[in-house]
């Protein structure tokens, strides 16, 4: 049987913007679909709820601490390799449509094709950019042009990726392949023609206890984030508005582009695993805030993920991450997984829906964009999520702890709180290990001696060990340094 992939992503969509998710006021018909034929993961989490970061660890299978693109506009290490070159170095081909976001330039990119991945199809918004004129470059970027009476379509970048993925879904067809489909919208501009930007004219979020936070007990930079915000009144919060409107407008466009390729995929490759995600979500004035950055919280966080390929017409709710998408993908394919990848194959989860992957998943953040003086500038996070619980670590500010059964909101701040003193504790343990695993580069003393943690010994040596990277295949084995010869171990002591 051959062996074909298609992941689809769309960029800034919350889980409750999906049908399927429990929302019926959202119109995501396609998508619907897909989550009934296949898995759809509740508690699944971003490595980074900002776009290129997030990429980052869906294409490299390593957190941004490690392939080194720790906000916009910063660039993967030269070392960090990508899906697409894994499996092109095997013959498998790899197309890669749609927004990339990972080679440091800026929103749009270069518009050149990284190794891995088949020029033929590249298509990053640089390169969509340079099809139009400058006046229809300015109009790209114009949310009004969505009224526009003429606008349609095929004007969009949805349209045009879809495209392409259907040309490479008909090239490829008879061999193994690797298709990404990356989707900038809902993203702003949020471009979308009618019916769908009017399709929202008038909604609402439904009320709850989200919109009336007063981030009292919360980090400054979230009160610094709401802003004036924080005084508003909550109906004003919810909606209507116009950019709400056009927004999810272009949320179910999306949804009838990725209904375009899911079409042929469904005639066409009945046996292909087709994974669908968003790289992070948006507040839309959740805890007063909106857009992402520096949080945890599910609206950020808490992606969509929908997996066809195994069990159909399950749902699962143990924790699930974006980091494990790599792994899984070269399992599938047959190939070896390397040692350096951070991640676990969800390859029997997405057989068999019972079986645990993790009991907790990680999320970061350090930067959201280095070309812009404002979002907060260095806002260094790191999170731990359970089934029930959230530890989310701000080096530079307030942390927080939630209970998810108790407080499903992520209102009530516990990181004080003695009765959560015991696994308060052992979720911090577990978070300063990954980061030791991982080789998080941001690690230290900081990290362990908390304002609530009492029993922490400070000292200039952290752990006491070289922790250096583990052979990946591509790199010559590091050396010792007390040697100069090949290490034999990654983690040991330091002399």
């Amino acid at each position: 049987m051959k062996k074909q992939v298609i992941l689809l992503m769309t960029d800034t969509t919350r889980k409750d913007m999906l049908g399927c998710y429990g929302n019926s006021d959202m119109y995501t018909p396609n998508l619907d679909r897909l989550a009934a034929g296949g898995i759809r993961y509740e508690n699944a989490y971003t490595c980074q709820p900002v776009c290129g970061p997030a990429r980052s660890a869906i294409f490299t299978g390593t957190f941004p601490h490690t392939n080194g693109m720790v906000s916009n506009s910063v660039a993967m290490g030269a070392n960090a390799k990508t899906i697409g070159q894994h499996l092109n170095r095997h013959q498998i081909p790899c197309g890669y449509i749609g927004k990339w976001h990972l080679d440091g330039g800026d929103y749009f990119g270069f518009g050149i094709c990284p190794e891995g991945w088949e020029p033929e199809y590249w298509y990053d918004m640089k390169c969509y950019l340079e099809e139009l004129s400058p006046k229809d470059r300015i109009r790209s970027r114009n949310p009004t042009t969505a009224y526009e009476p003429d606008f349609d379509q095929g004007f969009t970048y949805a349209h045009r990726c879809s495209d392409r993925a259907l040309r490479f879904l008909e090239q490829y067809q008879d061999q193994d392949f690797f298709l990404t489909v990356s989707y900038d919208e809902p993203h702003g501009p949020s471009l979308c023609p009618e019916p769908y930007r009017s399709m929202y004219d008038g909604f609402s979020f439904e009320d709850h206890p989200g919109f009336h936070d007063d981030l009292g007990d919360k980090p400054k930079m979230q009160q610094l984030w709401a802003g004036e915000n924080r005084n508003s009144d909550p109906e004003k919060l919810r909606g209507p508005s116009k950019e709400l409107s056009l927004f999810l407008g272009c949320n179910s466009f999306v949804d009838y582009e990725i209904g375009r390729v899911l079409e042929k995929v469904e005639r066409q490759f009945p046996d292909a695993l087709v994974i669908y995600t968003s790289d992070h979500g948006d507040m839309l004035g959740s805890h007063k805030m909106f857009s992402k950055n520096a949080a945890a919280y599910r609206e950020v966080a808490n992606v969509p993920l929908i997996i066809r390929g195994g069990a159909v017409g399950s749902v699962v709710d143990f924790p699930a991450s974006h980091i494990d998408l790599a792994p899984t993908i070269l399992e599938y394919f047959g190939l070896p997984i390397p040692k350096n990848l951070e991640g676990k194959s969800m390859l029997t989860q997405i057989r068999d829906p019972s079986v645990r992957i993790n009991d907790e998943v990680y999320t970061e953040f350090t930067r959201y964009e280095v070309d812009h003086d404002g979002f907060g500038g260095l806002q260094i996070m790191r999170a731990i999520i359970t089934d029930q619980y959230k530890l989310v670590v701000h080096l530079l500010d307030k942390d927080e702890l939630y209970d998810g059964k108790k407080d499903p909101y992520e209102l009530c701040n516990r990181i004080e709180d003695k009765e959560y003193g015991e696994i308060r504790n052992q979720l911090h343990d577990k978070l300063l290990d990954h980061m030791n695993k991982t080789r998080d580069l941001y690690r230290g003393y900081q990290w362990k001696v908390r304002p609530w943690r009492k029993d922490m010994a400070e000292n200039w040596d952290n752990e006491g060990f070289t922790r250096q990277k583990e052979e990946d295949g591509w790199e010559p084995r590091q050396l010792d340094y007390d040697t100069g010869l090949p290490m034999e171990s990654a983690v040991r002591r330091k002399k």
